[in-house]
């Protein structure tokens, strides 16, 4: 009987644990939308280390959060209460606007850029 009780105060504290970090990753998700005119997000599983939080700005500004798992990910984008995407493709991802930063870090190599050395 006390091994049930234990576990249940587990199970408690990680419960709470949850939802205190999905809170503060509702608020991050405000403060991106608000800072970008609105936001729309789609969640992507990266496995073990979590979920990926994508969030595209009404300006075109993007970024992401990684949850420590999809369903923290997922209260957290409740709470926000922002436009949530199954996938990141279409009219979703023609809304992200690149800038030279990315042309030269992640496309540079490919389309003549610098080359990022180690």
């Amino acid at each position: 009987m006390a091994e049930t009780a234990e576990t249940q105060q587990v199970d408690g504290k990680q419960a709470a644990r949850a939802e205190r970090r999905a809170a503060r990753l509702a608020k991050q998700i405000g403060a991106f939308a608000k800072a970008h005119g609105g936001a729309e997000g789609q969640l992507a599983y990266i496995g073990q280390t979590g979920t990926r939080i994508v969030l595209v700005g009404e300006d075109g500004g993007w970024g992401d959060l990684v949850a420590p798992s999809y369903a923290v990910a997922e209260s957290a984008a409740r709470k926000s209460g922002i436009t949530m995407h199954e996938s990141f493709d279409g009219e979703f991802a023609a809304k992200v606007r690149t800038g030279p930063y990315e042309w030269t870090r992640m496309a540079g190599i490919q389309v003549g850029g610098p080359a990022n050395k180690a």
